[in-house]
């Protein structure tokens, strides 16, 4: 009869913990899932609906777990991190680089798809001599001719008018003077020494003395500008490795992406930042920049999908690998359940039938 109070006692808080626990369990039934549009992973149609790689894994995997899910987007994966860190999102079905920051910071799910940062040029049905021929007239190339031009005339022009009045057989007066003077300069620079014209003065000579050491110097400088000038359509296709890809001028990069990241942690400035790596491929294709960093399959998968063939080409070449996850907050009720569903469906054949559907390899 004693015990009686305290079986009750008992009784009342088990009924109590089951009751939290259910309580507990059903504010998860529906878990919010930041997204933002990252083709092929997230994809967003014309009817605001959305499919790709990271949707249809999510959907296989919420479907056995029996949870409803509510898709909040942002524009960026900056919004979803920072959104995560707040617990505001239950989860991010992104493609999320792994790193061991976030690590600490998430729970980081096992890698579903492992990528890495991509190079796309421009393309040129061109030879090499029709390149070169086109690039010869180009407005780079009148550019560089015009300013040496310049620089010719006018120290033709100083040497003229020192050299006028006492050698005037020479450097002769008027406007046939400035000519005299463009041919001694043009004719120094090049060192040809023709010797038809030559200063008679010690003002003359010594204005010759430093136009012969200064042309030395813009002669070889003028010779790199205009050979890069005459070939920057074809340098591009020539990028071998990283040190190649500093050489290249006019890079482009989307916006707070791996690609963004990857250029500053090798000190490279962008030429441009895109919005979306759309923008920044149809800007490739106008030839706006001559070279487009972001992850691999995404440009892949752009390029075939707007037939983009024709105008940009994704280089055989990869820096950067990168494992790509699910991310949680810290000490989320339901991260171990939803990670070896992931496991699971990642070695499933549908995960290959999904793979194959969107062209994507395992890289």
């Amino acid at each position: 009869m004693n015990d009686l109070p305290l079986i009750r006692i008992l009784m009342l808080v088990g009924l109590l913990f089951f009751g939290m626990q259910a309580t507990a369990n059903s504010l998860i039934d529906t878990l919010l899932v930041g997204i933002h549009e990252d083709p092929p992973f997230v994809i967003k149609d014309a009817n605001n609906h959305y499919k790709g790689l990271s949707i249809d894994l999510w959907q296989h995997i919420s479907e056995e777990l029996g949870v409803h899910t509510q898709f909040v987007e942002y524009s960026d994966a900056i919004g979803i991190i920072r959104a995560l860190d707040y617990n505001e999102l239950d989860l991010s079905i992104n493609p999320l680089t792994n790193s061991s920051r976030r690590i600490e910071k998430f729970q980081v799910s096992q890698p579903f798809y492992i990528s890495s940062i991509g190079v796309a040029v421009t393309t040129s049905s061109q030879g090499q001599f029709q390149i070169f021929i086109s690039n010869f007239f180009s407005k780079d190339f009148l550019k560089v001719v015009l300013l040496l031009l310049l620089i010719l005339l006018t120290f033709g022009t100083i040497l003229w008018l020192v050299e006028r009045r006492q050698n005037k057989y020479q450097f002769r007066p008027g406007i046939l003077g400035l000519f005299d003077g463009l041919w001694w300069a043009a004719v120094t620079m090049t060192t040809v020494g023709y010797g038809d014209k030559a200063p008679k003065t010690n003002g003359g000579k010594a204005i010759a003395i430093i136009w012969m050491f200064t042309a030395v110097i813009i002669i070889s400088s003028f010779t790199a500008t205009i050979a890069s000038t005459l070939t920057v359509n074809s340098l591009e296709a020539n990028i071998k490795g990283l040190e190649d890809l500093k050489t290249v001028e006019r890079i482009g990069v989307v916006g707070a992406s791996d690609g963004a990241d990857f250029l500053i942690r090798n000190e490279i400035n962008p030429y441009e930042t895109y919005r979306t790596p759309l923008q920044g491929l149809r800007a490739l294709a106008r030839k706006d920049i001559n070279v487009l960093l972001h992850n691999h399959i995404s440009l892949d998968y752009l390029i075939r999908s707007y037939q983009l063939e024709n105008k940009t080409e994704l280089l055989p070449l990869n820096f950067n690998r990168q494992y790509r996850s699910f991310m949680m907050p810290k000490t989320h009720p339901q991260f171990d359940e939803i990670n070896k569903l992931l496991l699971t469906k990642i070695q499933e054949p549908s995960w290959n039938e999904i793979l194959k559907s969107y062209s994507a390899d395992r890289e």
